[in-house]
């Protein structure tokens, strides 16, 4: 169980959609809409759980149709999230050329950072072949795996939310500098050049 966590908070402390999405909506709209966020990414873990308990995961794994077909959805949807990044970035960029030197930005309910979060973590097929490929090495042979899986998957969505809630927190101790319309604008076309990359590795992931 512990090298179980261990290996999981690894995977997850590389950079991915899901960093990049809540980590910019903690910044932009502050530390509650980057928690949703985070609930969205949380839920869309337990998709992927639950589909590998009833084996979509393993269709997923095997069907190079179904694989593209989920891997061009994320794609397209992470490069609109990108490309949305952008523009808040030039706007914001013009702004902190104003003589106010300020940005409102407008609001992001709470739903629908979580939808964003959920998308962006259901629409990731690798996440999905993950839990057919990585966690079956975590159950010891001779066991019943489905109730050894359900605390694997428990413990993996544990880290995660443990991860992302620290991440969230230490970006909110420093809202005041990253709050500025200069750095957001910076933060902005970070992102937002994160996730068209990483849109354009998911689509050009191979099977």
């Amino acid at each position: 169980m512990l090298a179980f966590a261990l290996a999981s908070l690894a995977l997850m402390a590389i950079p991915g959609p899901d960093m990049a999405l809540i980590m910019r909506n903690a910044v932009v709209h502050g530390r509650r809409t980057g928690l949703a966020t985070m609930l969205g990414g949380l839920a869309g873990i337990s998709v992927h759980a639950t589909a590998s308990v009833v084996g979509l995961s393993a269709l997923l794994a095997t069907s190079a149709t179904a694989f593209a077909v989920v891997k061009l959805v994320g794609a397209i949807y992470l490069t609109l999230l990108g490309v949305r990044a952008l523009r808040h970035a030039a706007g914001r960029a013009r702004a902190a050329q104003a003589p106010a030197g300020q940005d409102r930005t407008e609001p992001l309910p709470h739903r629908q950072a979580m939808r964003q979060g959920w998308l962006s973590n259901v629409l990731n097929p690798k996440a999905a072949v993950f839990f057919v490929t990585f966690l079956p090495q975590f159950l010891p042979a001779g066991e019943p795996a489905f109730p050894r899986s359900l605390a694997l998957m428990a413990i993996f969505a544990l880290v995660y939310a443990l991860w992302f809630c620290a991440l969230v927190a230490g970006v909110d101790r420093a809202a005041g500098w990253l709050r500025r319309a200069r750095v957001q604008a910076w933060l902005e076309r970070v992102t937002g050049a994160c996730l068209l990359a990483f849109g354009a590795r998911l689509a050009l992931a191979r099977h």
